[in-house]
């Protein structure tokens, strides 16, 4: 059954909004979410590989649309195969997506921004889309890009890494032993604890209209994420301040 998508508020072009009477920014379980088989691929692959992966997506997304509730844009590094994916999903009637290869988005700053921009402008309004992958302090600014939401995989994945996340920096336990003999599980724990207090702190400046504040605080956390803002400022200024409030 698709997910009903209302929007409450912007604070440019990140959006506040309410999913099954939960507020959005919101982090997303796997177990909690139907999500269509797909035929996922390597980001850097070529087109031919990636045309034939978005087919089959499309074709496992029409075949289970009565039973899933999140679709999956495929497309790897081709942003024209990427919108015609994600319009072809809504038209088969899905209105929640997944964004593929979230990690290997992360590291190419210029086509994170001009992909989730391009998804963001030809989606309908009421559809909603789920980073992948993301450090708790990319959150910030791929909120202010449009995301509505985050998978918690990732901090399953630090966990195993002995990676302990914060809303600022990753820290690797082997070389910052800022806690000792911290089991996997526990560490799972601190890392969803620490997402959720991001979501929170995100929730807060959206409320006072201040979310461009949070994502140049964040901005200095990573060489990733200052090259993010400056790219998204240089290169979609009418895209962020098509929803921002003028003083």
């Amino acid at each position: 059954m698709i997910k009903k998508f209302e929007i409450k508020s912007h604070d440019g072009p990140g959006r506040i909004g309410k999913i099954d009477e939960k507020l959005t920014p919101k982090i997303f379980y796997r177990s909690d979410l139907k999500i269509a088989p797909n035929e996922g691929s390597a980001y850097n692959i070529d087109r031919e590989i990636a045309e034939f992966n978005v087919n089959e997506t499309l074709r496992l997304a029409e075949e289970n649309v009565d039973d899933a509730d999140i679709a999956v844009i495929q497309g790897s590094k081709y942003i024209d195969l990427r919108i015609e994916c994600m319009k072809s999903l809504e038209e088969i009637g899905y209105n929640g997506f997944i964004i593929a290869n979230g990690d290997a988005l992360l590291t190419n700053p210029k086509e994170l921004v001009e992909l989730v921009v391009s998804l963001k402008k030809e989606a309908q309004k009421t559809s909603y889309f789920i980073f992948s992958f993301a450090e708790l302090s990319f959150m910030p600014i791929l909120t202010y890009m449009g995301i509505d939401g985050f998978l918690a995989d990732s901090t399953n994945y630090y966990s195993h890494l002995n990676v302990l996340q914060t809303p600022t920096k990753s820290y690797d336990l082997n070389t910052y032993p800022i806690y000792e003999n911290v089991s996997q599980k526990q560490l799972e724990k601190m890392n969803i604890e620490n997402m959720e207090f991001v979501i929170k702190e995100i929730h807060a400046h959206m409320k006072n209209n201040s979310l461009r504040n949070l994502v140049e605080e964040r901005s200095g956390t990573t060489p990733q994420n200052i090259s993010t803002l400056k790219i998204l400022d240089r290169t979609q200024m009418d895209y962020l301040l098509e929803y921002t409030q003028l003083f």
